[in-house]
């Protein structure tokens, strides 16, 4: 790619609209894929896409934070930003797959979970806390891959993985450049300074023991170049499929414990 991104080209690149986002990697990646609907308790949250596909013939559950490109589609999608029901519906989805022994892929791409008051009041909180305390437990593998953004709970909620993986330009952080700055600095406009201090692109992340992978994208990926990526994800995904084919139930919720205690541990020595 010749000279080094830093990393607020990182973060701008991850919020390029003409990223792929969660969908497209859905319909290149797996075959029939059959979407579902609502958390059974409130309602549908389009911000999440989710349901049953195929991967050389293997059934496996795929959800994934969907944006917009237009700002039509981006209100449809609330930006990618999901409510309570919308960690519901991800979390009924997963419990669906581990009843009947699925493997859970789950893409991430957000900048955040909604903060509306309306979030709130159903329960914004407590429904991204059920979700870590839920996938902590469910038997069966869970593989997370950041594509784009990953901000705060919001993206936590769906990364509580056996691993985590980040496309190259992608970003996985506490909170956004711009927030972290404004509470430290009480100045967001240090923004570009922030993405450095806090250590949120793939390569670092991976120096810190937080994710198992970084996906190479030798140039910046985009909707009408995606070939490339799409293969290596989908030779990673089988080969991830391959080595928990054979694990017990208590033998994946197990490791899944470890890679979170453990998350970090060298750095801190």
């Amino acid at each position: 790619m010749g000279k080094e991104m830093t990393a607020w080209e990182r973060v701008q690149t991850a919020r390029d609209s003409h990223r792929p986002y969660a969908s497209d990697y859905i319909s290149r990646i797996f075959d029939g894929f059959l979407e579902l609907h609502g958390d059974r308790l409130y309602g549908d949250d389009r911000a999440v896409i989710g349901g049953i596909a195929s991967l050389d013939q293997q059934y496996v559950t795929v959800i994934g934070q969907q944006k917009g490109r237009t700002t039509k589609e981006n209100r449809y999608r609330n930006f990618g930003m999901m409510k309570p029901e919308g960690y519901r519906k991800a979390l009924r989805l997963m419990k669906q797959a581990e009843k009947f022994r699925r493997p859970i892929i789950l893409f991430v791409d957000t900048p955040g979970a909604f903060c509306g008051v309306e979030a709130e009041e159903r329960g914004q909180g407590e429904a991204i806390a059920r979700n870590l305390f839920e996938m902590a437990g469910i038997t069966v593998p869970i593989l997370t891959i950041v594509i784009g953004e990953g901000g705060s709970g919001g993206a936590l909620a769906l990364a509580m993985g056996n691993e985590v993986w980040m496309l190259e330009n992608s970003v996985y952080s506490i909170l956004s450049p711009e927030g972290f700055a404004a509470i430290l600095w009480k100045d967001a406009k240090r923004a570009e300074e922030a993405a450095d201090v806090m250590k949120i692109t793939a390569a670092r992340l991976q120096e810190f023991g937080i994710i198992e992978k970084v996906i190479p994208e030798p140039e910046p990926v985009d909707v009408e170049k995606m070939e490339a990526i799409v293969e290596i994800l989908k030779a990673e995904i089988r080969n991830f499929l391959e080595r928990y084919q054979e694990k017990r139930a208590d033998e994946i919720v197990e490791e899944r414990y470890r890679r979170f205690r453990e998350m970090g541990a060298p750095q801190l020595q």
